[in-house]
């Protein structure tokens, strides 16, 4: 018998998604502590079957003009081949998207995309989404092989910005202190100026970092070179999986290169955690060449990382025809900002 409840417990929660081998932070438990912490609505639900924990999906609740809307980013976490299971939480998720009035809910599995899982997504009466939702196409470094073997599959490029930054004797400090995620929001700001994209809020970072450090799951990675800070990574890690969330860099931490030696600083202490995956996060096809986040992408190509495409968003259409309203402003969005 399934059955279906409101997730109540960190310990339960996190006990069944970080040990799914395929999860990630976007399920975990201070995710959703941080969602609420923005005033926003969260939804989680742990399936059981016969008493034992089977399953488990978290969303929040977005609200915007052209319609509230349910997101469920990394999940939901089960076994894809159970199809009734399946039918069983894809229910509930309808109920929940109906409960908050949702016009529809989002979903990005974590799941490789295939035909048998875009099939899956078709059964279920979910249709593709007109926008992404998290991550669809990473960058995944498997954390099992050692510093040197990683480091003999990146690219030459790779290889001579670390001797360079390394010749410099950059300095690297790691911390999840206050003064680190003030830097980071200092930092963040000048790098969007730079970059021409718009800057998160310190709000939403300081929360997202609060969150997280809760739990012990997150630190920041600061590139130093004679007292002038050059690059910052904001790490997560959590189950499995290290997450390179976030990354900023001032002229001259792209100049001296130091990016690949916070890299290489936080896969050591993924290993020492017990991690096996190291997620560079999103990129695009090599053929995107127009795409903003082209460079980005090849700059995570040249670690010689896996690139791992997930099912893309689907979306559970709840009301139809405020729905349409939001398909042509997502298009519109989508091809603005070339995403």
């Amino acid at each position: 018998m399934i059955r279906i409840d409101d997730g109540r417990s960190r310990e339960e929660w996190d006990g069944f998604v970080a040990a799914r081998p395929e999860a990630n932070f976007l399920q975990s438990w201070d995710f959703y502590e941080f969602h609420a912490a923005r005033g926003k609505q969260i939804v989680r639900r742990l399936v059981r079957r016969d008493g034992q924990i089977v399953g488990a999906y978290a969303g929040v609740v977005e609200t915007a003009k052209r319609g509230t809307y349910l997101a469920i980013a990394g999940g939901p976490l089960c076994d894809y081949g159970d199809q009734k299971l399946l039918t069983e939480i894809f229910a509930d998720i309808k109920k929940a998207g109906e409960r908050h009035q949702c016009v529809f809910v989002r979903v990005r599995p974590q799941e490789p995309l295939n035909d048998h899982s875009l099939a899956t997504m078709q059964k279920l009466g979910l249709i593709p989404a007109p926008m992404y939702l998290s991550v669809e196409y990473a960058g995944i470094l498997d954390l099992t092989r050692s510093r040197d073997e990683i480091l003999a599959g990146a690219s030459q490029r790779f290889r001579r910005k670390l001797r360079k930054a390394e010749k410099l004797d950059i300095e690297v400090d790691v911390s999840d202190d206050d003064e680190a995620i003030r830097e980071f929001c200092r930092l963040e700001k000048l790098h969007a100026k730079r970059q021409e994209y718009i800057a998160f809020s310190d709000a939403f970072l300081r929360k997202q970092f609060e969150a997280f450090r809760k739990g012990g799951e997150v630190l920041i990675y600061t590139a130093k070179y004679e007292g002038e800070t050059l690059a910052q990574n904001f790490m997560i890690f959590y189950g499995a999986e290290a997450s390179y969330h976030y990354g900023v860099s001032s002229e001259l931490g792209t100049k001296y290169s130091a990016a690949p030696l916070l890299h290489l600083a936080a896969m050591d202490e993924a290993r020492r955690r017990g991690c096996v995956r190291y997620n560079l996060w999103g990129i695009v096809g090599r053929e995107e060449t127009s795409h903003r986040f082209y460079g980005v992408s090849e700059f995570k190509r040249s670690f010689g990382c896996e690139e791992l495409r997930y099912i893309p968003a689907h979306d559970l259409v709840l009301r139809p025809a405020k729905y349409q309203i939001t398909k042509i402003v997502e298009n519109l969005r989508k091809k603005y900002r070339h995403v």
